[in-house]
């Protein structure tokens, strides 16, 4: 059998970054920048007043308080926005002045209103101010031509107002892989729909869509195909060129009525390759290409198919999409029951995480179909393939999904 190690390898050279695309800020939020973004201005961009107040000589004021108040005529009025030429200050008179207003050329200080009767044709100042104080400077935060961000940066909205405040309204971002999602099995019903006999509902596209997306990739579209070649096989031609990644469930394990494993040649002479990988849950996983887009094949069980997302897929994306930090971040835990795992094989149990004293149990059985377990989960606990018993108090590394 594959060892996980040898297939994440190559479910990751597989799915490579595309070519980095320019898109308008809007779209870019949550996306990785692809190259540096440079300051085409400063910031502030001017000299402006960080209070509603007066600009005015700091000198002029200087002796204000409240039982000695300093009364000077008003100037000027300049509120944000204004955009003409602003008169200079002269000394002994005062400029009423709002929050991001540019300051008049002379001004030292400004009072903030507060400090003031708020007068408009003469102001009574109760206290001073001090020389430079209330004013944003102009390149205070940032000077034209600094490198504010660098590629790698994910694009948050902090990022986002950051870079339009600069004037920019497109970057340089590694593009979403849209993903084709297709869940195979004539079982299959959508939820909402009445069982019949022998019938479940289709769960794993839902559940796959849901985890790319949390990825951060786009689902191009969601299919649930009988156990047949002939449907399977316009799936894939109706989503033809409007793909980047194609991902299966179900359809390749060992029996009959394995339509993925029948619509891609068994013998893998068709572009996708079947392959054993020693781990519990998700042994059975194919890899390979249909034309030019990337295929994996993930088994059916929910557990299988969403543990094999986690290891095999999740972090292909994430680097494809430019995140440094690709993987689940990890941490050591100690085990607060014994374990038993299966012998050549890694075990990729659901556990659950106690970060008051650093412990973690098992969530629930095992076996692949306890979907319910699966959903309360906080951590994969990771059992290399060498460990077939982990007594209490084992160390044990948890892959932290919270």
């Amino acid at each position: 059998m594959r060892a996980v190690e040898e297939h994440q390898r190559a479910v990751a050279e597989l799915i490579g970054a595309g070519d980095p695309v320019l898109l308008p800020l809007v779209q870019a939020e949550g996306l990785v920048l692809a190259a540096d973004v440079v300051a085409p201005i400063s910031l502030p961009v001017f000299d402006n007043s960080a209070m509603d107040g007066y600009a005015v000589y700091a000198a002029d004021v200087a002796d204000a308080g409240p039982e000695q108040p300093v009364t000077l005529p008003v100037a000027e009025d300049i509120p944000a926005g204004r955009t003409d030429e602003i008169p200079a200050l002269t000394p002994g008179t005062a400029h009423r002045i709002m929050t991001g207003a540019p300051m008049p050329a002379g001004a030292t200080g400004v009072v903030p209103v507060e400090n003031t009767d708020g007068g408009v044709e003469t102001v009574t100042f109760r206290a001073p101010t001090g020389e430079g104080r209330h004013i944003r400077r102009a390149g205070e935060d940032v000077a034209a031509g600094d490198t504010v961000l660098t590629a790698g940066r994910r694009v948050s909205p902090p990022v986002v107002g950051l870079v339009a405040a600069l004037g920019i309204d497109r970057v340089s971002v590694w593009p979403r892989p849209r993903v084709l999602v297709i869940s195979t099995g004539t079982e299959l019903v959508a939820p909402g729909t009445p069982l019949r006999p022998g019938q479940i509902y289709e769960s794993n596209a839902a559940m796959l869509a849901a985890a790319i997306r949390e990825a951060g990739a786009e689902v191009a579209a969601v299919a649930t195909v009988s156990d047949d070649v002939a449907e399977f096989g316009a799936v894939l031609t109706a989503h033809a060129g409007d793909t980047d990644l194609i991902v299966t469930s179900g359809g390749v394990s060992a029996g009959a009525y394995e339509v993925v494993k029948d619509a891609f040649g068994r013998d893998g002479g068709q572009g996708v390759e079947f392959v054993k990988v020693a781990m519990q849950p998700g042994m059975p996983q194919g890899i390979g290409r249909v034309g030019e887009v990337p295929v994996i094949t993930l088994p059916g069980n929910p557990v299988s198919a969403l543990v094999s997302f986690e290891v095999f897929l999740r972090p292909a994306l994430r680097a494809a999409l430019g995140f440094a930090a690709a993987h689940r971040p990890t941490l050591e835990a100690v085990l607060a029951e014994p374990l038993t795992s299966p012998r050549g094989k890694r075990q990729f149990r659901r556990g659950a995480l106690d970060a008051d004293n650093g412990t973690v149990t098992s969530a629930g059985p095992p076996a692949s179909h306890h979907l319910r377990f699966l959903a309360s989960a906080t951590c994969l606990l990771d059992i290399p393939a060498d460990v077939t018993d982990l007594p209490v108090g084992a160390p044990v590394r948890a892959w932290d999904l919270r």
